[in-house]
């Protein structure tokens, strides 16, 4: 019989096209990837990869093995989700990925009441800025800033999030707007719709800093590093004046997400619920 995780790590491994990276998605580190993949090729009497100087390359046969293995890891991943949506109580672990400054200004405020209603739940809050993947099961429900696209989740459009160019009092009186310098989202965010908007507005002026922290780029604009495009909640904080730069606005929308699988769990739409309730609160123009 072939051990499941060794199998596991090689899927992944084939995914993600590098040891690192997939060490990252497993939390381990690169030498027990390689070592799971070495055992699972002894176990085959077959090689799957082929070990270069700078990467492992996967062979034709690892090819083959990793097509199966990725069905193999949807179908685990289909069996939880089952496991989960059979559960009728309100209660047990519920995972959300959500950005960190939204789920900071619009979520854990309102974490208590959540506690209070539903006591027997384990919200487990995934603050991160890349879109999780519902259906690998890294979260079981998700707030995301554009509308999902996959066919197998359950969406909808819970808010808009309006943003504006924001910088400090003293840097603006100080400083000609022609001579405005921007802090910017880092590489990871370059295709994000308020990095674009960004770069619409530069007109070959200079980024002095990247970041892929709003907060961080709302700390450095009040400590009069440059110019900063952030959300109205981050930037009516105080402490900076809007910059009037161009025409027209940036709005995106709030998405909430969660698998179909699990769309009608009792603890799953529990949580939901509150999410929305979260939002709900601030108005659709208030975040």
């Amino acid at each position: 019989m072939l051990d499941w995780e060794n199998l596991h790590y090689f899927a992944v491994f084939s995914h993600e096209k590098s040891l690192s990276a997939a060490a990252r998605k497993l939390g381990v580190d690169h030498a027990t990837v390689a070592r799971r993949i070495a055992v699972l090729e002894a176990s085959l009497q077959l090689k799957l990869v082929d070990r270069r100087p700078r990467a492992y390359v996967l062979t034709v046969d690892g090819e083959r093995i990793a097509s199966i293995a990725d069905q193999m890891v949807e179908g685990a991943f289909s069996i939880g989700r089952i496991a989960k949506a059979g559960q009728q109580s309100i209660s047990g672990e519920v995972s959300i990925s959500v950005p960190p400054a939204t789920a900071a200004n619009f979520i854990v405020p309102h974490l208590a009441k959540l506690r209070q209603q539903y006591p027997n739940i384990l919200l487990s809050m995934i603050a991160e800025t890349r879109i999780a993947s519902l259906p690998h099961g890294e979260a079981d429900i998700a707030v995301r800033l554009s509308r999902p696209t996959e066919d197998d989740l359950v969406a909808r459009k819970i808010g808009m999030m309006p943003f504006a160019f924001y910088a400090a009092p003293d840097y603006l009186a100080k400083t000609r707007s022609e001579d405005y310098v921007f802090i910017a989202l880092d590489s990871s965010l370059v295709q994000s719709v308020q990095q674009r908007w960004l770069s619409a507005h530069l007109a070959d002026r200079p980024i002095v800093l990247r970041t892929n922290s709003p907060e961080i780029q709302r700390i450095a604009a009040c400590a009069g590093v440059g110019v900063a495009v952030l959300p109205y909640f981050l930037g009516e904080l105080g402490g900076l004046a809007r910059v009037g730069l161009g025409e027209g606005g940036l709005e995106r929308e709030i998405w909430l997400a969660v698998h179909q699988d699990l769309h009608n769990t009792p603890a799953v739409r529990a949580v939901m619920d509150f999410l929305v309730d979260c939002f709900t609160q601030h108005g659709s123009h208030g975040i």
